[in-house]
């Protein structure tokens, strides 16, 4: 098995036609305050330009060619859990964080998760809160109202709940050695199973209070295929 890179962390985003956002998201991820990190890119068979983008982004940032960046193109596509589950298996670093294309971070985001892990040896997965806004040409950043901490995090899913918002999470990448990736049996709610595994293998899992993620609202968000509400 390949041996993890200790201190690394791994940022795993999948894409389907989510071309006008990437540069956004990507530009987040290069702003980081934390410096030891790979970015691996999955493509989902996108009918758009999604992968001149990120191929020109990386020319941009001069680090095509480089290891830094792993641009995974699927020959079909397999779907959000395939996509993510493959991107889990390409990432070498001791920490795995996921990033949802049409998203972007905190500058600080990746640090302060790895602080959080490295400062909680019995965590197995921490998120953060997240602020939500539409597009225009003045933003309005809505804190996430419905997420949980410490030891409510684990009553709220025994209850049939969900409080960890999936594109914010780290975790470590021995976890996801040992329960594997996302199931494809329930569509729609592939992330909040994945978290539950973490907790039915008597992994621990947290939330960070600070404000790290900014989840984008838009009419082609995969949320609302499956969800009412906006979040």
């Amino acid at each position: 098995m390949m041996q993890r890179e200790p201190g690394k962390v791994s940022i795993v985003i999948t894409n389907y036609n989510r071309g006008p956002y990437l540069i956004e998201c990507l530009d987040s991820l290069q702003r980081q305050t934390y410096i030891n990190k790979e970015i691996i890119i999955v493509d989902d068979a996108s009918t758009d330009r999604s992968v001149d983008v990120v191929q020109a982004w990386c020319e941009a940032n001069g680090i095509a060619g480089t290891d830094s960046v792993v641009l995974v193109r699927l020959p079909r596509n397999a779907g959000f859990s395939g996509a993510m589950t493959t991107g889990f298996f390409l990432a070498r670093g001791e920490y795995i964080a996921v990033q949802d294309a049409d998203d972007f971070s905190h500058p600080q985001r990746l640090e302060k998760q790895v602080a959080y892990l490295a400062g909680h040896p019995e965590t197995a997965l921490v998120g953060t809160n997240y602020a939500a806004f539409e597009e225009g040409e003045q933003r309005h950043y809505e804190p996430a109202q419905w997420l949980h901490y410490g030891d409510q995090i684990r009553k709220a899913y025994q209850n049939g709940g969900h409080c960890i918002c999936h594109g914010t999470i780290m975790f470590r990448g021995e976890a996801f050695d040992r329960i594997g990736g996302l199931s494809r049996r329930i569509v729609g709610a592939e992330d909040y199973e994945f978290v539950v595994k973490f907790l039915n293998n008597q992994l621990q899992i947290a939330n960070i209070p600070d404000i790290l993620y900014y989840y984008r609202l838009h009419t082609h968000q995969r949320s609302l295929a499956y969800y009412t509400k906006k979040e």
